[in-house]
């Protein structure tokens, strides 16, 4: 969780109907018994402390070290730090701007990837956005249909979107490919309502309606 971001100032700590944006994500995987710990890597121990987050409990907060500070270290680098400082059998890796993504589709990718370890057909699992539409590439030309046999989109090849909301993956996993994503990965689908990730202001603002009507539903 960094401190500063590029596109959307302070994005971490901003206000999304009623709360800061990194407490979404938190609570919901608070709320989850099968999650022992919750690891925070940070540069922003000081901005948690001012919004009422201090380590204790179920939550550990890591100072980011210098080295790995920046926008354009890579996120499995970080990864590798925290691994080699925090024992555990399964690692689950989320951000603060993926504040839609809800308890229960978190519990869902657990079993599946408990599902897929046991069945020894899997090593990882991370979420995607499933489409079934029509894709052109710059030139106009067509990626996964033909233009002149015009099929119903449902009837087309799905093709799937590394959508940066859930990692699951183990240490050995993660030694074999030095990445969150294994050697055999599980493609989750997820719910488009829940798959916001908040890169730019436009995406806040879907997250403030998606929000809003998450709020509405809970309510009624």
């Amino acid at each position: 969780m960094k401190a500063n971001s590029q596109r959307v100032k302070g994005k971490n700590f901003r206000i999304l109907h009623g709360k800061p944006l990194f407490k979404w994500i938190l609570d919901s995987m608070l709320a989850l018994p099968e999650i022992d710990e919750v690891v925070i890597n940070t540069d922003a121990r000081h901005i948690l402390a001012e919004n009422g987050l201090v380590e204790g409990g179920r939550v550990r907060i890591r100072d980011r070290l210098p080295q790995l500070c920046g926008d354009t270290v890579s996120m499995n680098l970080i990864l590798k730090d925290d691994i080699a400082a925090v024992a555990a059998d399964t690692y689950l890796m989320t951000h603060t701007t993926n504040p839609m993504l809800s308890a229960e589709t978190i519990r869902a990718a657990i079993d599946a990837y408990r599902a897929g370890v046991a069945a020894g057909t899997a090593d990882s699992l991370f979420t995607v956005n499933r489409f079934q539409t029509r894709f052109y590439r710059a030139d106009g030309s067509a990626v996964n249909h033909d233009p002149d046999n015009l099929i119903q989109t449902q009837d087309l090849e799905p093709w799937y979107e590394e959508n940066s909301n859930l990692y699951i993956f183990s240490r050995e996993s993660f030694h074999a490919s030095s990445a969150r994503i294994g050697m055999k990965p599980i493609l989750f689908p997820m719910s488009k309502l829940e798959a916001v990730d908040i890169d730019t202001p436009e995406d806040w603002a879907i997250a403030e309606a998606f929000a809003g009507h998450s709020l509405k539903q809970s309510a009624a």
